[in-house]
């Protein structure tokens, strides 16, 4: 049977700061891996961004979704999937939002007003999806916890410790919140890979926590040489 693999956390040099390749790179990259599609999972404009903060809101949103559309035009190129997502921040918490586009980021210059609550609602009022990121990173000061508005939790982060990763288990199991895992790559060096295999071809992030609350979502977990 096919699997069709997909990595569900990156971040783009374009539009994170802590990104260190480009989206041109990233879609070579992972095509040269053989996966068959990626969700590209910049921070947002709450969080670790390139985009500066005194422009009007659809610049800023323009600005935003460079990396994601830089993938995507290599992508279309070279046959792989590219899926557009972002990584919100509240705090020390991270909650990657998938399912949306950025025609629901402009139609909400409000979006950096709501309570965190509020963008929870709002986000799957429209349709989209919310998981945990790292719930149970090391260096973080606060742990913040909202089993009850989120859609998933990622229980591997390949940027993570295992301790850190069987924690993020831990809490999806005493809530019994399905379970997913990404690589929160930033590098094409970097080694250590996890995501997801289908046994469908997805169709978009909708189509992503779908596969996962149905369980055809299979947890990955590889290191390359």
């Amino acid at each position: 049977m096919t699997a069709y693999k997909y990595e569900t956390h990156l971040h783009t040099s374009e539009t994170s700061k802590c990104g260190c390749s480009s989206g041109k790179e990233f879609a070579l990259h992972f095509k040269s891996l053989g996966y068959t599609g990626v969700f590209v999972t910049d921070h947002f404009l709450n969080g670790n961004t390139t985009v500066p903060q005194d422009l009007p809101w659809n610049e800023r949103i323009a600005l935003f979704c460079h990396g994601y559309e830089a993938m995507e035009r290599q992508g279309a190129k070279l046959g792989l999937d590219v899926f557009f997502a972002w990584e919100y921040s509240y705090g020390w918490a991270h909650f990657l939002t998938y399912g949306l586009g950025k025609d629901w980021l402009l139609a909400n210059p409000d979006l950096l007003r709501w309570d965190v609550l509020d963008y929870f609602d709002r986000v799957h009022a429209d349709g989209g999806y919310i998981v945990h990121a790292h719930p149970f990173r090391e260096s973080i000061e606060i742990v913040q916890l909202i089993p009850g508005k989120v859609d998933a939790i990622e229980i591997m982060n390949s940027g993570r410790t295992d301790e850190s990763n069987r924690h993020a288990l831990d809490f999806a199991i005493s809530y019994g919140l399905p379970r997913t895992a990404g690589s929160d790559i930033h590098s094409t060096s970097q080694k250590k890979l996890c995501g997801i295999k289908s046994s469908r071809r997805l169709m978009g992030g909708v189509d992503y926590i779908e596969a996962v609350r149905s369980g055809d979502a299979v947890i990955f977990d590889e290191s390359r040489k």
